[in-house]
């Protein structure tokens, strides 16, 4: 099973990883003292409300489309937002959002293409191996810490289940999407349950998230990097394979970098130099789409029966010989 990947699709994911690229840097501009879980939180059930009301005034009957065939991917999609969001921001706070967001997104590309090889049985591609590989030594280049760092045990593994985490979400939203989810619908579900769970943390924040720098980042988070920027990944993600998405989400540590030097005044090392060059390039392997071939060709396909070997009117049903040709398709040959 292969899928080919739109345009569209790819911008769409793209943009997606722009608007949560702006996250890290918006907390720190911010400077809330709340607790990054209780942020977490904040930010995925506000999301979820915004798009829930969207939906509800655009589409209300896309609610009906999640049935009980969708419950399996969408429960899926649920634990894994709020996991990925507990899990992530523990990972920032015990080892720096530096190597937090190197090891969780670097794990990331490659579990969303083993989840979706597993579950949904799409060939990983060579151009696919090939950008991924460029772009999560890229993305390790871009988030190397500044001097000697000790990285936490605990804080590690907590970025290694962030990572595994985003691959389960998104083959999940894949699934929902094959089962004929109504995606806005799905996704303001996921974020609402998600926040839910992560509510005992929010309220114990509510004090430091009430002021004017605390709801001001909230705004941001919520309606633009979580609802707006979920609703363009699932939407680019009914035209580009799981996997793909994956690396395109690699973006976000790139812009993260960018906006780390132009609006607060980092000077880039040369570490960071070269891996924002090779993080573009393999987001470019992956983005440009691939050659469409001709029906039948390469290796051991098999073509359709010509119009020849189709029963003739009052007639017995022709039997059909397969032979293999020099080419290595098969092509087919009838005696009646």
């Amino acid at each position: 099973m292969e899928q080919r990947n739109d345009v569209s699709g790819v911008l769409l994911v793209l943009l997606a990883g722009i608007l949560w690229g702006t996250v890290g840097p918006a907390q720190v501009l911010a400077d809330v003292p709340a607790g990054p879980v209780a942020l977490g939180g904040a930010r995925i059930l506000l999301g979820g409300v915004v798009l829930a009301v969207a939906v509800l005034v655009t589409a209300p009957r896309a609610y009906r489309t999640l049935s009980r065939t969708t419950w399996p991917p969408l429960l899926a999609a649920t634990a894994a937002t709020a996991t990925f969001q507990a899990a992530f921001m523990t990972s920032v706070a015990r080892t720096g959002a530096a190597v937090a967001t190197a090891i969780a997104f670097g794990i990331a590309p490659v579990s969303t293409g083993v989840c979706e090889r597993l579950v949904l049985g799409t060939r990983l591609t060579r151009r696919w191996i090939a950008g991924t590989a460029g772009a999560i030594a890229g993305c390790a280049l871009v988030m190397t810490p500044a001097g000697a760092v000790r990285v936490d045990a605990y804080g590690a593994a907590f970025g290694v289940l962030a990572g595994g985490c985003f691959g389960v979400y998104t083959v999940s939203a894949k699934r929902l999407i094959q089962k004929g989810a109504g995606m806005p619908a799905a996704v303001s579900v996921t974020l609402l349950a998600g926040g839910a769970v992560l509510a005992p943390w929010t309220l114990a924040g509510l004090p430091a998230l009430g002021t004017v720098r605390g709801l001001a980042l909230v705004t941001w988070l919520g309606p633009i990097t979580a609802a707006l920027a979920y609703w363009f990944f699932v939407t680019g993600l009914r035209r580009v394979t799981a996997a793909t998405a994956g690396t395109l989400s690699l973006a976000e540590p790139l812009v993260a970098a960018a906006l780390a030097v132009s609006v607060l005044g980092e000077r880039p090392s040369a570490p960071v130099t070269a891996g924002s060059v090779l993080l573009l390039g393999g987001l470019a392997i992956v983005s440009v789409p691939s050659r469409r071939m001709p029906r039948g060709a390469g290796k051991g396909t098999l073509c359709s029966p010509s119009p020849r070997t189709r029963p003739r009117p009052n007639g017995p049903a022709p039997r059909v010989r397969w032979r293999r040709n020099s080419r290595f398709s098969f092509r087919s040959g009838t005696s009646v």
